[in-house]
């Protein structure tokens, strides 16, 4: 051992316990270097920058719901697995509270980071810690890659997801991008981000039922209904003043309606009896009904009818007043149907005409009744 010493000495190399020592010193400087350069690759990720994720619906426990990631300062390098997280903590991989990824996919049509393509494209979940069966981690691979030609505003989209059950507390979504299908190694980008699920507002407001009905008035030598009035109305009065057998006389009315119903309004008319004198005698009907109405006749023909220029009634044929000419029904102490709407309306103005003629033998004096006209809304 002296002569291996001193023969050591002698060439100038260290003795040999001193070699033993650089030897030792050397290997922990190996094994350094090596941790260095592990440690290097594993941090080695770019961070997108304008990192944000967009849920379709954030209210607590909502099913079907769509996660879009949206990303900038993405590196051109080919990808061969994103990988995304939801989970309680930054650096954690503990599911949400009653969050669930199990019947949740990729989007990829959407999916601009991967070139809204899914060929090639197979995807894989698991649990995080202490997570059961909740597929918090989704590892999307594909062994031919691809480079992602969308580098700033990039986008991966998962639907199907469950949102957790647990309102206004901010949990983590993560996405990284690796150049190897194990989804650990060559990482390329990484981004973190927050989300909150939030109970919607719920909104409540009351509109009042609507409803305005006018009758008005319509002057003398006036277009009615495919004739020409004798007399001016007003509001309140039918005043067809003397009538003889040359001619008719003719009083028409304006009924004006608007509702907010739901199912638009009926407007009927009746009347309290037939036309009649201070001795009980009435001028006669016309022979028309609501149903059926007809041409009202000739001067010379004691008759009293109505008509009305609404083509679209809601019963019956809806245009037998106004084709194939106008016609006329006699009045009854029932309601009748003279104007319809099928939904709410703002102001809508028909014209109702009043007809009556005699004849020679019609019985002299003052004939009167009163017209009833009722609009019924439906809400």
């Amino acid at each position: 051992m002296d002569r291996i010493a001193r023969a050591a000495e002698v060439l100038g190399l260290p003795r040999p316990h001193k070699l033993k020592e650089q030897l030792a010193k050397a290997s922990i400087a190996v094994l350094a270097l090596l941790s260095v350069l592990v440690n290097a690759g594993a941090a080695n990720a770019a961070t997108l920058s304008s990192a944000s994720v967009a849920l379709s619906d954030p209210r607590p426990s909502q099913t079907s719901v769509n996660y879009t990631f949206t990303g900038s300062s993405v590196t051109s390098s080919l990808v061969k697995c994103v990988k995304v997280m939801w989970a309680t903590t930054a650096t954690g991989t503990t599911a949400p509270t009653g969050f669930s990824g199990a019947a949740g996919s990729v989007t990829a049509a959407s999916s601009t980071l991967i070139n809204s393509s899914a060929t090639g494209w197979s995807l894989a979940k698991s649990d995080g810690a202490s997570s059961s069966g909740q597929n918090n981690i989704y590892q999307y691979t594909n062994s031919t890659g691809v480079t992602p030609s969308t580098l700033t505003g990039a986008t991966f989209v998962t639907g199907g997801i469950t949102n957790s059950s647990v309102a206004d507390t901010a949990y983590f979504f993560s996405i990284n991008t690796y150049g190897n299908t194990d989804c650990a190694t060559t990482p390329i980008d990484n981004a973190k981000v927050e989300f909150i699920n939030t109970n919607g507002s719920t909104l409540s407001l009351t509109v009042d039922n609507t409803l305005s009905f006018t009758v008005n008035a319509v002057g003398a030598s006036t277009g009615c209904d495919g004739t020409t009035t004798t007399q001016a109305s007003t509001a309140t009065t039918i005043p067809f003043g003397t009538v003889t057998a040359a001619s008719n006389g003719v009083v028409c009315q304006d009924l004006t309606a608007a509702t907010n119903a739901t199912n638009g309004y009926t407007i009927y008319a009746r009347y309290t009896s037939a036309p009649t004198n201070a001795l009980g005698q009435t001028i006669t009907d016309w022979t028309g009904t609501n149903a059926s109405p007809t041409n009202f006749p000739a001067a010379g023909t004691e008759a009293y009818g109505v008509t009305t220029n609404d083509a679209t009634l809601g019963t019956g044929t809806a245009n037998r007043f106004t084709s194939p000419s106008q016609n006329w029904s006699k009045l009854t102490t029932s309601n009748a149907e003279l104007a319809y709407e099928a939904a709410g309306v703002t102001t809508t103005t028909y014209r109702i005409g009043h007809q009556v003629g005699i004849s020679l033998t019609t019985k002299p004096g003052t004939y009167s009744t009163t017209v009833i006209y009722t609009c019924t809304p439906v809400y």
